[in-house]
């Protein structure tokens, strides 16, 4: 199960250099948006990867591809290839009061056709924890319950 907060960001703002911090090279296409199939490259490991419906809650599988069948399945994505770094911060660098310590944020910052999109998103053991959740002063619009920032639809618009 996959809970999440997602918020949009100002990169203008940010209180840090995104280098500082481990980098993941993403790129990821849609093999279909319902359900979610997506295929996936993070660095140099490679997913298939089913997703439910929902919003902040989503039953979430990862299974293993070579590079070979990445490459022959990327041949047949609906839209658009997402490209983005996606940056790991430990969130108890803003936060130090509750049960945040152990949560990290995922910067993802979008090249290519999103180029100028930034989104942060945290994880969450539970939906308590997500709801309860204070982000830092720097995280923008909360976008958690707008399938607009999904992945799968980003990859079907045209235009950002």
């Amino acid at each position: 199960m996959e809970i999440e907060r997602k918020y949009l960001i100002d990169a203008t703002k940010l209180p840090f250099s995104p280098e500082d911090y481990p980098v993941h090279h993403i790129e990821q296409g849609y093999l279909c948006t319902e359900p979610v199939v997506r295929i996936r490259k993070d660095n140099e490991d490679y997913f298939l990867t089913y997703k439910s419906k929902g919003l902040m809650s989503r039953e979430e599988y990862n299974l293993p591809l070579t590079k070979d069948a990445y490459n022959h399945l990327k041949s047949k994505v609906d839209g658009r290839i997402i490209s983005k770094k996606r940056y790991v911060i430990p969130l108890s660098r803003f936060i130090t009061r509750g049960t945040y310590s152990d949560l990290k944020i995922e910067l993802d910052i979008f090249s290519e056709d999103l180029q100028g999109l930034v989104l942060a998103e945290v994880e969450f053991q539970d939906e308590e924890s997500a709801l309860s959740f204070i982000p830092p002063v720097w995280f923008g619009e909360d976008v958690t319950f707008s399938s607009e920032y999904h992945n799968s639809n980003l990859s079907q618009r045209t235009v950002l």
